[in-house]
């Protein structure tokens, strides 16, 4: 095993001259290397040099630990990961979305080794910081990265190897950090790939079971309101529901900004605890707005009022010219074709006007509807355009 390690890593090598010295290599890189070397030689780091590694202050490291979502199944990951019997040979680190190190555990020898190599605490581990590694590169693909010796792009990497997985919020999707288990390259064992995967698959889990902790203990909260409402955490996720059909999560709230949620129509989103109380609007419903595109040019500004607290915002120019037609279209408005003539001259354009409604949509939220796109019911709209020359 550990004779074949060590040809491989010579194989290795001799690719890795090649490719970075710009001459024919005896065989060609792995698609995924090739790509990651691509992009750090494009970026212009130095393969034979020091590259910065410039930890950040303990006090920051320490906030971020603090704010990471990964926190609660820290303790799982160390569970997982350091329960095998190759744990002395390796070190288990875990990063946040910045690729920057958090966490980090194993044996005391392979501690001092990392620290030389500057893989400690606070340190950034991006392609762009220190070259091709599977932190890096695993943020950079989106995807699950393991790499042995001179797939590094750092000579001083070479002696390693690291396996590396993103690991996602089950509530939302979005990549939230990287774990990663590196060790001396002449120590890799295949299973070393599974065992990272299976470790994130694990903390994902208990990330949602610590999210249907939460939704409980927000549903116990709201269970004296009356209906109709929807009680939603800070995500969407639905906690409790009253006079309305149960849903699994709505769209994000956002403080005074409407929602049209179906079967309760326009409402506008109430802090609760941790959540949100989203419930219909009260009185006639009216929201009236105001668009400025008479002030400062190329910066209109949309205002909007109702019973509840008014609030303003910045809108693109692309989005004000949107709204300001879905305002003149009135009751019947606009389909995804009509509005790429008005805008572009042709109904070519109906993929990137769906895309610009969509954008559009999360910055006033319920005051434009779908199906065709129009203002909602309820939305009194108020154009200030500039004179005429």
């Amino acid at each position: 095993m550990t004779a074949d390690l060590s040809r491989r890593a010579q194989e290795l090598q001799r690719v890795h001259d090649a490719v970075l010295g710009g001459s024919r290599p005896p065989s060609r890189p792995r698609p995924l290397v090739a790509r990651s070397w691509s992009r750090v030689m494009q970026m212009g780091l130095d393969p034979d040099g020091d590259n910065a590694r410039d930890p950040l202050p303990q006090s920051e490291l320490e906030r971020r630990r603090r704010a990471s979502p990964l926190a609660p199944v820290v303790d799982e990951l160390r569970r997982v990961l350091t329960s095998v019997a190759d744990a002395s040979q390796f070190l288990m680190v875990v990063c946040d979305a910045e690729g920057v190190i958090l966490w980090r555990e194993g044996a005391a020898r392979v501690r001092v080794r990392a620290d030389d190599l500057g893989f400690s605490e606070g340190a950034a581990w991006t392609e762009r910081i220190v070259g091709t590694n599977a932190i890096g590169t695993a943020l950079a693909e989106a995807a699950p990265v393991q790499l042995f010796s001179a797939e590094h792009y750092e000579q001083k990497q070479h002696p390693w190897y690291c396996t590396a997985a993103p690991l996602h919020d089950p509530r939302t999707g979005e990549l939230i950090g990287v774990v990663d288990v590196s060790g001396p390259a002449l120590t890799l064992h295949p299973a070393i790939g599974a065992l990272v995967e299976s470790a994130v698959r694990l903390a994902e889990a208990q990330l949602w079971r610590h999210h249907e902790v939460r939704l409980a203990r927000l549903r116990r909260s709201s269970e004296h309101l009356a209906g109709p409402f929807l009680v939603v955490d800070e995500h969407g996720w639905v906690a409790h529901h009253s006079g309305i059909a149960r849903r699994d999560r709505i769209e994000v709230p956002v403080a005074h900004r409407a929602l049209a949620i179906p079967g309760l129509g326009m409402c506008l989103p109430e802090r609760i605890g941790d959540g949100w109380l989203v419930r219909p609007t009260e009185l006639d419903h009216t929201i009236t707005a105001r668009l400025d595109l008479a002030g400062s040019p190329g910066n209109p500004v949309l205002e909007v009022r109702s019973e509840h607290e008014p609030w303003r915002t910045a809108l693109t120019p692309r989005h004000a010219d949107l709204l300001a037609r879905l305002g003149d279209a009135g009751r019947a408005g606009l389909t995804a074709e009509q509005l790429s003539i008005a805008i572009f001259g042709d109904g070519a354009h109906v993929v990137t006007v769906r895309a610009e409604i969509s954008r559009l949509r999360r910055v006033v939220g319920a005051l434009v509807s779908t199906n065709p796109y129009r203002l909602a019911d309820g939305v009194q709209l108020m154009v200030l355009r500039p004179p005429a020359a």
